[in-house]
């Protein structure tokens, strides 16, 4: 049996928050508590060592308690969609007192020479409840293979109940033209179906958008369509219409639709002057709205590790994890120092449900794995990121407490 030694914070002011769930699910396990830090009202920060027959794994938890009032969490991001920033970066500039980063991201495009990457997130994205983003095919995602189930449109986020939940955001919109409506299959995104279109706003930022129209459905490394257009539409008519994605920022009051094969051709029949209304937004399954959410993939629901998850590369890892009803969130990223080990997807999950997550969430790993703590001087990185320096990354899910 697995040897777990864990340091983490005690939630001062309101007891031990989660703490029975967490000491139920270590059952049989060798768990100490030492080293607890509080960060601020509503949050704690500890540390915790794990013996494997291969090494030591060194990891970092932030403890939140979504029940007290003076705590809020909220998603960071640079400004916009296709960005990246250091997570330390992400917190300093807002205040928070505590982030791990966030979705998995378009970082390279060696598939595509001459494309660029856009640095933009897999799945979807919400920040102070303003919908920033829809999720990429399935096929064009970054990360290790999803569980049976899973999509790119899972997330974790918390409501507007300071609940926080796992859940699923999917893409409803179109562009409602004088000839009929046309589906939106994409929103910010830097992949769009086949054969699809998708809506640009302000939110995207200057990267280009021609990553946008590379790759297929089940195929991240297939070419990039020939058959593409590109439709400005400001103040609700069209003012551009080309036959290439573009580059640059997208100004207030404008969006700019991207086709490729039968969408290209759907926005070839706009003309000048034509007035188009577009709209969209990300319908999720659970109850309420949520104020701010972030994709991953689920590896624990209801206490137990899902089936069909990876258990043979080792890497530094991020989760995320729901305790107490949706009252507590744990933000948990591993250390990447020389001489540490990591774990599998599979042992991530286990681990999380021992720390007292009933649902959990992978987050992006290796590089990007990165747990700060802040304060009024600015944020203070816990762990090692294991390339040696902080990863700019899209996003970060950010905690704030108003004590």
């Amino acid at each position: 049996m697995l040897t777990v030694l864990v340091a983490w914070g005690v939630l001062a002011g309101g007891g031990v928050a989660g703490g029975a769930p967490a000491a139920a699910a270590a059952a049989g396990t060798d768990l100490r508590r030492s080293g607890a830090a509080h960060v601020a009202p509503g949050v704690a920060y500890g540390e915790f060592r794990m013996t494997l027959p291969r090494g030591t794994v060194h990891g970092h938890l932030l403890t939140v308690d979504l029940a007290d009032p003076r705590v809020t969490v909220d998603l960071l991001y640079p400004g916009a969609v296709g960005a990246r920033s250091p997570v330390s970066q992400l917190a300093a500039d807002r205040r928070a007192v505590g982030a791990v980063n966030g979705d998995f991201f378009n970082i390279t495009e060696t598939q595509h020479p001459g494309v660029q990457p856009t640095g933009a997130s897999v799945g979807p994205a919400v920040a102070s409840g303003r919908q920033l983003k829809g999720a990429v095919p399935d096929g064009q995602r970054f990360g290790p293979a999803m569980p049976p189930g899973a999509t790119t449109e899972d997330v974790i986020g918390v409501g507007y109940d300071r609940r926080a939940r796992l859940d699923r955001l999917a893409l409803r919109g179109a562009a409602l033209t004088g000839q009929g409506a046309l589906p939106l299959r994409g929103l910010n995104q830097y992949a769009l179906p086949v054969g699809g279109i998708g809506a640009y706003t302000a939110q995207w930022g200057p990267a280009s958008r021609v990553r946008a129209t590379c790759g297929t459905d089940t195929d991240r490394a297939a070419p990039c369509s020939t058959e593409t257009a590109e439709v400005t539409v400001r103040h609700g008519r069209v003012t551009a219409i080309g036959e290439v994605p573009g580059a640059g920022g997208v100004a207030e009051g404008s969006v700019v639709l991207v086709g490729r094969e039968d969408g290209a051709r759907q926005l070839r029949g706009l003309r000048l002057g034509e007035p188009v209304h577009v709209s969209s937004y990300l319908v999720g399954q659970g109850h309420g709205r949520l104020r701010c959410a972030v994709g991953g993939f689920p590896i624990v629901r209801d206490g137990a590790p899902l089936a069909g998850l990876d258990t043979a590369a080792v890497a530094v890892r991020t989760s995320a994890g729901i305790g107490a009803g949706g009252r507590v969130l744990y933000l948990m990223a591993l250390d990447g120092a020389p001489g540490q080990t990591g774990l599998t997807v599979r042992e991530l999950a286990e681990l999380m449900a021992q720390l007292g997550a009933r649902d959990a969430m992978d987050l992006d790993g290796g590089g990007s794995s990165t747990l700060v703590t802040g304060d009024a001087y600015g944020a203070t990185v816990r762990n090692h990121p294991s390339g040696g320096a902080e990863r700019p990354v899209p996003n970060a899910l950010g905690v704030f407490s108003a004590g």
